[in-house]
């Protein structure tokens, strides 16, 4: 999405217009805090692009647990990503040469700079292309943000249509509508006893492919408070650098970052949040453990593989 009320917002370019980039920019601006852009201005960064991230907070990927924004937002800036901390695009000016100058205010009104700006990505969520579309006419019910209004099995407002992905609103993951398109599928066309199969939307993984990777399933610390109560709650930390990085030089060692939250006297994880090298790929076995309701007690009786990062999450005290 290209917001309208900033002048000048048509001289950059989403996610989708990233393709067409055909030589790597000297300069890049990437405004937003989720996934892409984070993703983009790690790996900018990684290539050796000056790169300006644009944040309207003081960190990024604000629907991770804190120790997952506060890590990854102190990593980016140890690696030289020029981080613009509750700064907003106020206006974009694009020169004879094709040059952009970004125009910023910080939270208290002050009015900055960055010019000579190659490239500017606009990485602040998509709103859903719903209107106009015959939708209405239909009867099929949106919500206020344009999603369309679906129940758990994927049905909308009127029979025989169904909704899924991104344009309901839900975890806007490309494998959750896969995952979901595929049990509508059997349910609908299946045999009968996928008749009342549907996707099950909470303890999603979900992995960020930043610099380091971060990897979560589950409720994060403040949602895990307010769900169970912080009396009720267990958490298990641990920070550590990886063996991987045991003969690099200090400034070239990522660090790694495990988290627990455990709920209940029987301490079934909740919540499981990690930042490290090789995050998205711990996550999908440990994923599994979460969604079947795995203790704290079930972790621990699985004997550690070393030497790997991820024998810490079933020795943690």
């Amino acid at each position: 999405t290209v917001p309208p009320q900033i002048p000048g917002a048509e001289y950059g370019i989403n996610s989708d217009g990233f393709f067409d980039i055909s030589t790597q920019p000297k300069k890049v601006a990437i405004i937003g805090a989720g996934y892409i852009a984070v993703e983009f201005a790690g790996m900018f960064n990684a290539l050796g692009t000056e790169t300006h991230l644009f944040i309207r907070h003081e960190t990024f990927l604000r629907s991770f647990d804190p120790m997952i924004q506060e890590a990854v937002t102190k990593e980016y800036e140890r690696l030289g990503v020029n981080l613009h901390k509750s700064s907003q695009a106020s206006k974009i000016e694009k020169d004879s040469n094709g040059k952009l100058t970004v125009t910023y205010k910080d939270k208290e009104g002050n009015e900055s700079v960055i010019s000579d700006v190659d490239h500017l990505i606009w990485a602040i969520g998509r709103t859903p292309e719903t209107k106009g579309i015959g939708l209405e006419e239909a009867g099929v019910k949106l919500a206020e943000s344009g999603h369309i209004v679906v129940d758990e099995y994927q049905n909308t407002s009127v029979d025989n249509i169904y909704a899924l992905g991104d344009v309901t609103g839900e975890a806007e993951l490309t494998p959750v509508a896969i995952a979901a398109g595929r049990r509508l599928a059997h349910r609908l066309f299946g045999p009968p006893q996928f008749s009342t199969l549907k996707l099950d939307y909470n303890n999603i993984p979900s992995v960020v492919f930043a610099h380091p990777e971060v990897g979560s399933i589950g409720l994060t610390e403040p949602q895990a408070i307010e769900k169970h109560g912080k009396e009720n709650l267990t958490i298990y930390k641990t920070s550590f650098t990886a063996m991987y990085y045991a003969m690099m030089e200090p400034e070239r060692k990522g660090p790694t970052n495990y988290k627990l939250i455990c709920a209940g006297p029987e301490e079934k994880v909740v919540g499981l949040h990690i930042m490290g090298q090789g995050s998205g790929e711990m996550l999908q076995g440990f994923g599994v453990a979460v969604k079947m309701g795995a203790t704290k007690a079930d972790f621990d009786s699985c004997v550690a593989i070393h030497p790997t990062s991820a024998e810490e999450l079933v020795t943690l005290k």
